[in-house]
């Protein structure tokens, strides 16, 4: 069975529940790992800090990624995940509440592979997760390397 679990950069209490519900509305839930600060990320997917030792083979099919994150923001983590050839190709959605032009043409400068703004209303918000994990898990062909059979 291929890996295809999704990381979630989030540090809103009240959008993680709202997306964990979303996506285990869709059978997803089980395979989310939650950061709730772009330091805590980044140490995930480059097995750092409390996640040294973690197998670094195995890495998220999907992240979804906020901008205002604390510690470290989301345009960071974008840029750091971008400048590391080990995860250089891992999809990135920007999934966040800024609707700001310049915010949208710095991720898509840096490498993010969407930009979606997150709906306010639950079943928007249900549906725009449903369409996101269908496309980047289901649909989308990835490279072997993140074909991980772990």
């Amino acid at each position: 069975m291929t890996t295809r679990h999704i990381l979630l950069v989030e540090d809103n209490p009240d959008d993680e529940i709202l997306t964990l519900r979303a996506l285990a509305k869709h059978g997803m839930s089980s395979d989310v790992v939650v950061a709730r600060d772009g330091v805590e990320a980044l140490d995930y997917l480059f097995g750092t800090g409390p996640y040294s030792g973690r197998d670094l083979s195995i890495m998220p099919r999907l992240i979804l990624l906020d901008l205002k994150l604390p510690k470290v923001d989301g345009l960071e983590v974008l840029r750091r995940l971008r400048a590391d050839e080990r995860t250089r190709l891992l999809p990135v959605v920007v999934f966040t509440s800024s609707n700001e032009e310049q915010d949208i043409l710095e991720c898509h400068r840096l490498g993010a592979n969407s930009y979606i703004r997150k709906p306010v209303d639950f079943n928007q918000l249900s549906e725009a997760l449903r369409l996101i994990s269908t496309y980047w898990l289901q649909l989308n062909l990835t490279p072997k390397l993140f074909n991980s059979t772990k």
